[in-house]
């Protein structure tokens, strides 16, 4: 089988490539240059300079062909200028998603079978395998990696069947400490080289620095409300049904600067998130300050002293029906039905029990326990036991 592997330059891209090459299998190597912008990346040198040239170095040691392939074009287009877009509108996006959905997984993915792959391979920790139903159609399931520190399902959750069917995930069955020793035994230059923490496209990067790139900074007012506003004991209302009773626990609150008090000056509400605490400034407290929201109109940011401030925590999310996939297709809920699954909305939380609800214009999580800094434009996940089945833009 002729597999193609996105060779990105670090340890687990590599080994994903031996690990084929050991299993028999025909292996040539793709790197992607991604859109780079040296004026807000943390360090001197071009990140994709360097990964270039350990993918290249990797590729000789194991005697497989090596090309680069420029997606810079298509990462502005389709995840840097979506980003803006969305920390513009007061959301909060996750590029790496969008990343695997649009790029690794579809434009990549297609150059691949271009050059007459049968599968593209990636280093995620994550797996994939198949089954049949009862009309001998072939269902492919999207699990999650076996070690617990590195699971990446979640970044996978965009995925389609048909994107799932192409797809390999070598090491999604190994930790990372074996992913690493294998390295090691081989003599791969990758072996020992730190995992990226940057966003996807750009490498280590300052996300206020890089986001003043485009967006403009403006100064407004930051404004705390107190825990005990009488917007957070609002009686609750007798509801006549279940989406009824969801809206109202998703609901987003809409404060006002006379809610509370004027306790600081920001730069530009586009630049922060939900839940964010770091970068505010704000001293004389007790506890950390967090943001509970924002109002992108008028430019002010919303904070809560503590975690346990109320305004942090929602019961619920909402997901709006054009916003809502299912790589599981076969499992899609109809109107009025729900299922026990569960559910997280960021990369490394850990999984909470919930229960998702379909109505004709939207599905909701509801969580057995309030979580924190529920941000729209955030992608949830569902899953039942290991599988990851569907997800979501939070509305």
């Amino acid at each position: 089988m002729k597999v193609v592997v996105g060779l990105s330059g670090g340890v687990d891209s590599s080994v994903t490539a031996y690990l084929l090459q050991q299993q028999g299998h025909e292996v040539v190597a793709l790197f992607m240059r991604n859109w780079n912008d040296a004026s807000v990346t943390l360090e001197d040198e071009c990140p994709w300079i360097e990964d270039s040239n350990d993918a290249l170095m990797v590729a000789q040691k194991l005697g497989i062909p090596f090309q680069v392939i420029d997606m810079s074009e298509l990462y502005k287009e389709r995840i840097v200028d979506y980003m803006f877009d969305e920390y513009q509108k007061g959301r909060t996006p996750n590029p790496d998603v969008l990343c695997n959905r649009e790029v690794k997984f579809d434009v990549f993915m297609k150059t691949a079978m271009s050059l007459g792959a049968d599968k593209v391979a990636t280093g995620h920790y994550a797996q994939v395998n198949s089954t049949f139903d009862e009309n001998g159609k072939e269902i492919f399931h999207l699990l999650a990696g076996k070690d617990n520190n590195k699971d990446q399902s979640y970044f996978l959750c965009q995925l389609s069947q048909d994107q799932l069917s192409k797809a390999l995930f070598p090491i999604g069955e190994l930790t990372k400490p074996q992913v690493r020793e294998i390295a090691k035994e081989i003599g791969l230059v990758t072996a020992d080289k730190k995992d990226s923490q940057g966003l996807c496209f750009i490498g280590k990067v300052s996300l206020p620095q890089f986001l003043q790139q485009q967006l403009v900074p403006k100064e407004g007012e930051i404004v705390e409300i107190f825990k005990d506003s009488p917007l957070f004991s609002v009686e609750k209302p007798q509801f006549s049904s279940k989406e009824e009773e969801l809206e109202f626990l998703s609901r987003k609150i809409n404060y006002k600067k006379s809610d509370g008090k004027v306790i600081g000056k920001h730069q530009g509400a586009q630049f922060f998130t939900i839940g964010q605490s770091r970068g505010l400034g704000i001293g004389g407290h007790k506890e950390s300050c967090f943001i509970i929201s924002r109002d992108m109109e008028n430019n002010i940011i919303f904070v809560g002293e503590g975690h346990s401030s109320p305004g942090l925590h929602k019961k619920a999310l909402k997901i709006n029906n054009s916003e809502l996939h299912w790589v599981r297709e076969d499992m899609r809920l109809e109107n009025g039905e729900s299922m026990e699954v569960m559910a997280r909305f960021r990369y490394r939380q850990s999984l909470q029990k919930a229960a998702l609800y379909q109505f004709e214009n939207a599905a909701y999580i509801e969580f057995e326990v309030p979580q924190s800094a529920i941000a729209e434009g955030q992608f949830a996940a569902w899953y039942i036991g290991e599988e990851l089945i569907g997800s979501g833009v939070i509305a």
